[in-house]
């Protein structure tokens, strides 16, 4: 009976690891520029000091779903989507490069422009400082112009340019803080001819009724597992009640 309880066990404990993933990916339905999380089960047999006797359940994550979120019109001159494969570079928390899509850009007390999260956007000289602007322009390359204060209409300034890059996907990698990262570790290559849709967000790509119907399946899967395991204590309560007598 201990091969049933540590399998059945084993599924259930890998079962609710795949139920986090999928119950993060549905808390981010409504987050800016979020790639879900893609997730698989797998078999893996136990290996011993012979042939294996019993294969237990893996929850896995393959990797992440990279498909575009839509483009939301909002008008804000500091809100940008990144357009196709591309991605906007910004300074993780633990000051190294990671990128985004996530474009609800703000200016914090310092002047740095940073995303909605607090990450310091990078331009080619690393974090984006603005100075006291009349307006702020971002063009669709990257280029960021302002207008100084007092000055005219016409009397533009380019402070910086967005560092944008369009890596091959098989060279990213998805951290724990939601960030890409390119799996060598190296920063990225910028790429001019990348381009931004200004006055407008990507949504998140997870698809919420995919998402919901997982949560079911799981949660399914899950009370058989653990019917299983109060099978398997059944059995075994009988087997010894057999032998005591």
């Amino acid at each position: 009976m201990d091969r049933m309880l540590y399998v059945a066990m084993s599924g259930a404990s890998e079962t609710m690891l795949a139920q986090g993933t999928n119950s993060n990916n549905l808390a981010n339905a409504n987050t800016t520029g979020f790639l879900s999380d893609l997730q698989q089960f797998r078999s893996m047999p136990v290996f011993g000091d012979g042939f294996p006797t019993r294969v237990y359940a893996m929850s896995e994550r393959p990797d992440i779903d990279f498909a575009h979120g839509a483009i939301q019109a909002t008008g804000r001159d500091l809100d940008i989507a990144v357009r196709g494969d591309s991605w906007m570079a910004v300074q993780a928390k633990d000051g190294s490069e990671a990128m985004t899509r996530a474009g609800d850009l703000q200016i914090d007390a310092n002047g740095l422009l940073i995303t909605g999260t607090g990450l310091p956007v990078l331009g080619n000289n690393g974090p984006i400082a603005i100075p006291p602007a009349e307006n702020i322009e971002i063009a669709t390359d990257g280029t960021i112009s302002i207008r100084p204060l007092g000055q005219g209409a016409n009397e533009l300034a380019v402070i910086d340019r967005i560092k944008l890059s369009t890596p091959q996907k098989t060279e990213l990698e998805k951290g724990m803080d939601g960030l890409v990262r390119l799996k060598s570790g190296a920063p990225s290559i910028a790429d001019a001819d990348a381009r931004l849709t200004t006055g407008a967000l990507e949504s998140s790509n997870v698809n919420t009724v995919t998402a919901l119907v997982d949560m079911i399946e799981l949660a399914r899967k899950f009370e058989m597992q653990i019917k299983a395991m109060k099978t398997a204590e059944e059995i075994d309560a009988a087997s010894t009640t057999i032998l005591k007598s």
